[in-house]
Formats: C-alpha cells, sequence, structure tokens
C-alpha cells in the first residue's frame, strides 16, 4: 500500500512539472488582439525569428553606448534602451540593457517596467532611488547610491531615481524582458491621448477640476 501511494504521489507531481513547464509565455508586449484571418497578423508576442543559419554577428551587436545621452529636457534625464529594437538577437533571451544619463539634479520620474525586474548600477554620481509597495501597504524602499552601488526594482512596482548632486550622474540597468516596456505615471495619468476625464482624475487624487486641467495642459515628454 505504501509503495502504491508513493507511486502516486510521483506521478502527480511529475504532472504538476509538466503542467508548470506548459504554461502560457510571458507577454512580450502590451496586449495581442486575437483575429481569424492569418493574413492579418502584424506580431506575434514579440518578433518573428530568423532562419537561424542566416543569423550574423550584426544581428547581437549594438555600438553606442559609451556615448551621454541629451538631458537638456524638462526632466533632467535621458534614458538609451538597448532591447530586441536595437539587437535583434535578444529576441526570445529574455534580457535587454539601458544606459541612463542625469544632469545635476535630473530624475528619471516615477514609472513602471510591466514586464521586468531591473538591476541598476551606478557608474558616476550620486542617485537618490526608491520604489513602492504594491497595495494596500504602499511601502517606500528608498536608498542613496553611490558610484559601483546596485539596486533592484521589483518587476511591476513603482521606482524612481534622482541625481542629489551638483554634477553628471551615469547608470547602467538590466532588465529581465527582451522588451521590458515602461509607463511613466505621470505621462500616462496627465498626457493620455485622448485625455482621461477631469472628472475621473479630480475624484482619484481628491483635488479640484481645474487642477487637473492645468496639469493636462502640460507638456508631457518622455525621457526614453
Amino acid at each position: 500500500m505504501a509503495a502504491a501511494q508513493v507511486l502516486a504521489v510521483s506521478i502527480l507531481l511529475a504532472l504538476a512539472s509538466s503542467l508548470a513547464f506548459a504554461s502560457d509565455p510571458s507577454p512580450l508586449q502590451d496586449f495581442c488582439v486575437a483575429i481569424k484571418d492569418p493574413k492579418a497578423a502584424v506580431l506575434v508576442n514579440g518578433k518573428f525569428c530568423k532562419n537561424p543559419k542566416l543569423a550574423k554577428a550584426k544581428d547581437f551587436f549594438f555600438s553606442g553606448l559609451h556615448k551621454p545621452g541629451n538631458t537638456s529636457n524638462p526632466v533632467g534625464s535621458k534614458v538609451t534602451a538597448v532591447n530586441v529594437e536595437q539587437i535583434p538577437g535578444l529576441n526570445t533571451l529574455g534580457i535587454s540593457l539601458a544606459r541612463i544619463d542625469f544632469a545635476p539634479y535630473g530624475l528619471n520620474p516615477p514609472h513602471t517596467h510591466p514586464r521586468a525586474t531591473e538591476i541598476l548600477v551606478v557608474l558616476e554620481g550620486t542617485l537618490y532611488v526608491g520604489f513602492a509597495t504594491s497595495n494596500p501597504d504602499n511601502r517606500l524602499i528608498t536608498k542613496t547610491l553611490n558610484k559601483g552601488d546596485v539596486f533592484v526594482f521589483p518587476v511591476g512596482l513603482i521606482h524612481f531615481q534622482f541625481n542629489t548632486g551638483e554634477t553628471n550622474a551615469v547608470a547602467l540597468a538590466g532588465l529581465s524582458s527582451q522588451n521590458p516596456g515602461v509607463i511613466t505615471i505621470a505621462n500616462a495619468v496627465f498626457g493620455s491621448k485622448p485625455p482621461i476625464r477631469d472628472d475621473v482624475l479630480a475624484r482619484a487624487f481628491r483635488v479640484d477640476t481645474k487642477l487637473i486641467d492645468n496639469l493636462q495642459a502640460q507638456f508631457w515628454m518622455d525621457n526614453n
């Protein structure tokens, strides 16, 4: 009887393991609307693949990350992404990279990566960084980073980086997706097209609709 129970448990564990590996792949784009006509298909959760026999070194190469990004913008930062759009060979590999340049007191505004955890290392300068945990706590976890320090931002959580110094700062970020995506909170909330109704935002933020109208009238730029 005991042997039969051990066998049954072993079979269940094997099935569970098999089902776990057979789950749907993680999404690599914001959405993928199902269609019945294959001729209308453009993307299937990412990119189509080249015949591996035709792959060349240039498919796995990017040059230029040593060049500083232009931080002459309202937030004083510039993100130079190196993802599947820049390196086609990253397709299906689940990893990408970004350089972030900061002017003095420059900010990489609160944002999320819906498909990636981020690990950041400071190359130059001092950054005040942090992220907020999910509901219901919304606990803020922050740290001041100096050259050589490393910090992790868990997938999907709102986070930011702020240059607290009077000199430029530079950081490199690794992300656990070939196409991590980015949602800059202020841009998405106040700069969406078409705009979110001001009475909706006024109630959400508990402010007057005139303040919402003023915020929606601002120029919300993208530093990516």
